[in-house]
């Protein structure tokens, strides 16, 4: 066995065979589930179940008896100054009060909303959604038309998403893989940074203890840079593949899970064998993920790793301990920080110019080529071509970071600035 492969295998044995890597392993889909749900579960059972109370001034005579809010508001006519409903506010009486002028009806001016504030946006937009329905429902009616026209007006009409290709058609479930691609992309962020801070602070660990100059008299600088590189990174893919697993796994009984939670009288169903029937009545569509993009999502992690990994190691090596390499981090870590504030933009674009060009970048295709893969059909020589930008990437940055390694891992004493990693890069 060559040097190269030895390094690497004791690099990743290593921690594999860790608790913590164990623990991480199992642990961390959990986690990641947690995150979502904690904060929805808590949000159920500490919601505020009191109602508010709101005191509505009806000028025009006519619209009160058409205001519609939730079931946790008590709406109260009042013929009281205002001055008065002004005290009961500040004294905690009322929530607050609406003033509703005659003229709204004519299409002039607006209406007007005192509280003590605190209703934070959501109180806001259920304010303004109920005068607009209640005043465009008092307009149509004055107009002569009856109930009936209200009721079709308000008749929301379901609107099936159908993809058509080549293996036939089926549910468009384009928002749900777009919030997958995002997770995904979030994934491979966060894993950057810790699978790179990993390869840095061994290779520091190894500096500083001068165990890189006993391996350094048996291995050359290169191969010891490029072995822990692969070793971590087949660590972080051991990792990757098991999430994975487990992801496809709660895929792919989703739709099963989902429909316990649904009662198919609710639908006028009554007792229904067809589980695919009852989340159909519900408008639950469970999105397939290909297991192509599983096979892709690898891919860039490998890559994304693979190039961020060698430059977090170059700087691991020019520095005696962590806290000199903050300012070599920060032009390594902007690439990655850029893409999570370009995501947005390629989840809603995904088959824009914009979205294209950015994912062939290979500082950011990692995180934004895995999000449009997930979120629309990509050609398959935009992957291709991602795929190989990215390869390329890799190499020059490994050839970049291998000529400061071998300057590097042998420096002791002094903190470097940018000007003699730039001479290293030459020289080495």
């Amino acid at each position: 066995m060559n040097t190269l492969a030895v390094i690497a295998q004791r690099e990743y044995v290593q921690r594999v065979t860790s608790k913590g890597f164990i623990i991480g392993t199992l642990v961390g889909p959990i986690v990641m589930i947690a995150i979502i749900v904690v904060p929805v579960l808590f949000l159920v059972a500490f919601q505020d179940q009191s109602s508010k109370t709101i005191a509505v001034i009806d000028e025009s005579g006519a619209l009160y008896e058409e205001l519609e809010f939730p079931i946790d508001f008590d709406l109260v006519a009042s013929e009281a100054p205002v001055d008065t409903l002004r005290s009961h506010v500040l004294g905690g009486k009322i929530n607050g009060y609406l003033i509703l002028p005659e003229t709204l009806l004519r299409g002039e001016g607006g209406a007007a909303f005192y509280s003590g504030g605190g209703g934070g946006f959501i109180l806001s937009t259920q304010v303004q959604q109920a005068v607009n329905r209640a005043v465009r429902q008092r307009r149509v009616l004055m107009t002569g038309a009856d109930k009936t026209v209200l009721d079709i007006l308000h008749h929301d009409v379901g609107v099936d998403m159908i993809k058509i290709s080549d293996e036939g058609d089926q549910a468009d479930s384009a928002a749900a893989l777009a919030g997958i691609g995002y997770g995904m992309g979030f994934v491979i962020y966060v894993c950057m940074f810790i699978y790179g801070a990993f390869v840095m602070r061994g290779v520091i660990e190894e500096k500083t203890n001068r165990i890189a100059e006993l391996m350094a008299s048996s291995a050359r600088p290169f191969d010891l840079m490029l072995g822990k590189v692969l070793g971590i990174g087949a660590m972080g893919l051991t990792q990757f593949l098991t999430w994975c697993i487990l992801g496809m796994t709660i895929m792919a009984f989703g739709g099963t899970v989902a429909a316990l939670f649904v009662d198919p009288n609710d639908y006028g169903l009554g007792q229904v064998d067809n589980q695919q029937a009852l989340l159909d009545a519900a408008g639950i569509t469970i999105p397939q993920l290909p297991f192509s993009a599983f096979v892709l999502f690898v891919l860039f992690f490998v890559g994304g790793y693979l190039l961020y990994a060698s430059l977090f190691a170059a700087v691991g090596s020019a520095v005696d301990q962590e806290s000199d390499a903050q300012q070599f981090v920060l032009p390594i870590a902007a690439p990655i920080i850029i893409p999570m504030l370009l995501i947005s933009h390629v989840i809603e674009n995904p088959d824009s110019s914009i979205s294209l060009w950015l994912s062939m970048v290979p500082f950011f295709s990692p995180i934004l080529m895995t999000v449009r893969i997930a979120a629309t059909s990509v050609p398959f020589w935009q992957t291709v071509l991602s795929l190989l930008l990215l390869g390329g990437a890799f190499l020059g940055s490994i050839w970049i970071s291998s000529r400061i390694y071998r300057v590097g891992i042998l420096m002791y004493g002094k903190k470097p600035s940018f000007a003699d990693i730039a001479r290293w890069i030459r020289q080495g």
